[in-house]
């Protein structure tokens, strides 16, 4: 699977993790030249608090267009370590 963005490849990995119809992304997967981190914090019930990076390619950005739990919940362990994308990013296998 690939997240990408602007024409550029965010992420790409064949050890995608699918919750919720989200492609969850191996962190070491993501090109980290593209993040910039971002202040938003959302809370999800199940999974904890998300934590999100804007992404930057070629001077364009997409605000906290990638998300992540750093400390996932017990029933939400599957995404430690994983990142997920919107905002426009798209996903292609």
């Amino acid at each position: 699977m690939k997240a990408i963005w602007n024409g550029k490849v965010i992420a790409e990995s064949d050890n995608t993790v699918v919750v919720e119809n989200n492609h969850y992304f191996p962190v070491d997967s993501v090109n980290k030249d593209f993040l910039v981190e971002s202040e938003l914090q959302t809370v999800c019930p199940w999974k904890g608090t998300a934590n999100y990076h804007h992404l930057k390619v070629d001077g364009k950005v997409n605000q906290d267009a990638m998300w992540h739990y750093k400390t996932p919940s017990v029933a939400a362990q599957k995404i430690k370590d994983h990142v997920a994308f919107w905002r426009g990013v798209e996903i292609v296998d």
